[in-house]
C-alpha cells in the first residue's frame, strides 16, 4: 500500500478535486497545509484568514471521516514537505497548480527536488477553467482585452465536466513510528489551527462574516445549489445591491471549496434567457484577471500604464480614513465600505463606484484601496483584486479610460433608485447626524481630468 500527500492549497474540497483524486488513486492519503512564510509574498489578509481557518476547520473533520489526517505545519514549504515525506514514508506528492510567479518557482523547485529524490511529484489543474498559457492569441501572445480573450476561451474546448469525490479516500494505518495518531486527534487539530492566530480577539470584529457567511465546502454546495435560483434575472439583477441577486459564490471560489468546471456546467443547466450566459461571461472574468496575472506578476505594485507613474495622486491620509470607515458623506460610497466592513464582502456594481471615489475624486493611489480590500475582502485574490482596482483605475491594460468617473448620486440612482441598499447601511440619511460630502462630486471630477490630462498631453 502506497502513501501519497495531499498538499492542501486553494482546494479545500472533496468534490472534483482532480488532485486529491491522484492522490487518492494509489493508496492511502495524507493531507497536509503549509502556513506559508515566504519572503515577497503577501500574506492573506485579515478577513481572508478567519475565512480560511473556517474553511480548514470543515474540510479537517471531514477527511477524518475517512481516517484521512490535516497535516497542519507553519514555515517554509521547500523544507516542511520533504520532512513531512520522510516521516511518513510516502511515495508521491501531488497539488493543485497555482500561477503567480513566487509560488509558481517555489512549486518548481520543490518538485524538481523531490523528483531528484525518487519521489512521484505531481502539480494538476482544478482551480481555473483555462490555464493561463492555454489561451493566447494567433501570434502566441497573451491577451490584453478581455472580450477577445472570452471569445478566445468560448471557441476552445468546452470546460471538463466535473467528478466527484475520489472513489475511494482512505489514511494510512496508525500503526508503527512513522503515522502518528495525533494527527486525527479533533482537540489537538483545533488546537493547532488556533495557534495560527487567524482568528480575531480583542476586538471580535467577525461578527458579520459569521452571519452573513458559511466558509467550507458544505456552505460551498449549498450557495451552488441555490445558483438557479438567481440565474433567471441575473442580468438584471446583478447590478441592484439592494436584491439578493449574486450567487455569493465568490469566496468559494476564491479558497477552491467549489471548482469553476462545476459552477460553470451547473450554469448550463439552470436559469434562463440571458442570465446564464451573463453569469459566465463573470466567470471568464475572473478567468482574464488570473490570464494578466500570470503574465504580470507585479500586478499589485506596478501601474500596467506607466505613464502613470507620473500621474499627481494626493496624500489624502483624511480622505482614504473617511473612505474606509464609510464616512464620506456620499451616500452609496458609505453604504458600500460599511457593507464591507461588516460582512467582509461588497456588491460588484458598489465596488466600482467606491474605487472610482476613491482614485478619481479623492485621488487617492490605487494601491491604497487594493491594500485595504485585500485585507477586508473574504474573496481577495492575487489576481482579482489588483486587476479589478486597475481596471477602475484606469491604469490597467485592458480597462476603464481614467475618464470613466462613476457619479454615486447617478449610480445609486440608476441601481438603487427605491434606497434599500443605501438605508440599510447608512441609516442616519436625512438626519442631522449625517456626514457632510468630504469632496464636491463635480469639482473632484474635473479636477482629476486635469491631472490625467497632464501626464497625457504631448
Amino acid at each position: 500500500m502506497t502513501t501519497s500527500i495531499w498538499w492542501v492549497r486553494d482546494d479545500l474540497r472533496i468534490h472534483d478535486n482532480p488532485a486529491l483524486r491522484a492522490a487518492a488513486a494509489d493508496g492511502e492519503v495524507v493531507a497536509v497545509h503549509v502556513d506559508e512564510q515566504l519572503a515577497g509574498v503577501r500574506p492573506p489578509g485579515a478577513a481572508s484568514l478567519w475565512w480560511l481557518h473556517h474553511s480548514l476547520t470543515e474540510l479537517g473533520a471531514r477527511l477524518r471521516e475517512h481516517g484521512v489526517p490535516l497535516v497542519l505545519l507553519s514555515g517554509d514549504p521547500e523544507q516542511l514537505i520533504p520532512q513531512l515525506v520522510e516521516e511518513t514514508a510516502a511515495q508521491a506528492v501531488v497539488w493543485t497548480r497555482r500561477y503567480h510567479e513566487p509560488r509558481r518557482a517555489v512549486d518548481a523547485r520543490l518538485k524538481a527536488s523531490l523528483r531528484e529524490s525518487g519521489l512521484r511529484a505531481e502539480s494538476v489543474d482544478g482551480y481555473l477553467l483555462h490555464e493561463p498559457w492555454t489561451i493566447s492569441t494567433q501570434s502566441g501572445d497573451p491577451y490584453k482585452v478581455y472580450s477577445p480573450f472570452a471569445r478566445a476561451c468560448r471557441e476552445t474546448a468546452e470546460p471538463r465536466l466535473p467528478e466527484g469525490p475520489p472513489p475511494r479516500l482512505r489514511g494510512p494505518e496508525l500503526t508503527g513510528p512513522r503515522n502518528s495518531s495525533r494527527w486525527l486527534d479533533e482537540v489537538e487539530f483545533a488546537r493547532g489551527l488556533d495557534g495560527r492566530g487567524w482568528l480575531p480577539t480583542a476586538p471580535d470584529w467577525a461578527g458579520g462574516l459569521r452571519e452573513a457567511w458559511t466558509p467550507g465546502e458544505t456552505g460551498a454546495r449549498a450557495r451552488l445549489d441555490a445558483l438557479e435560483n438567481v440565474l433567471d434575472q441575473y442580468a438584471e439583477d446583478r447590478d441592484r445591491p439592494g436584491v439578493d441577486g449574486t450567487s455569493g459564490l465568490s469566496p468559494h471560489l476564491r479558497y477552491g471549496e467549489v471548482s469553476p468546471h462545476e459552477v460553470w456546467h451547473r450554469s448550463l443547466t439552470s436559469g434562463r434567457a440571458t442570465g446564464p450566459e451573463t453569469f459566465r461571461s463573470e466567470l471568464l472574468w475572473r478567468e482574464f484577471a488570473w490570464h494578466r496575472l500570470y503574465h504580470l506578476p507585479d500586478l499589485a505594485t506596478r501601474n500596467v500604464r506607466p505613464r502613470f507613474d507620473a500621474f499627481d495622486w494626493r496624500d489624502d491620509e483624511e480622505g482614504l480614513r473617511a473612505w474606509q470607515q464609510g464616512s464620506t458623506g456620499i451616500d452609496l460610497v458609505d453604504a458600500g465600505m460599511r457593507e464591507l466592513w461588516v460582512t467582509g464582502w461588497m456588491h460588484n456594481r458598489v465596488r466600482l463606484v467606491v474605487a472610482s471615489f476613491l482614485t478619481k475624486n479623492l485621488r487617492v493611489h490605487w494601491r491604497r484601496g487594493e491594500e485595504w480590500f485585500w485585507d477586508t475582502l473574504v474573496d481577495a485574490d492575487e489576481a482579482s483584486n489588483p486587476f479589478n482596482w486597475q481596471w477602475v483605475a484606469g491604469t490597467g491594460d485592458d480597462a476603464a479610460p481614467y475618464f470613466r468617473v462613476f457619479n454615486p448620486d447617478r449610480q445609486q440612482s440608476r441601481f438603487d433608485g427605491e434606497g434599500r441598499y443605501v438605508r440599510r447601511w447608512v441609516p442616519e440619511i436625512g438626519t442631522d447626524h449625517r456626514a457632510a460630502p468630504v469632496v464636491d462630486l463635480r469639482a473632484s471630477r474635473e479636477e482629476a481630468l486635469a491631472a490625467h490630462d497632464a501626464i497625457t498631453a504631448p
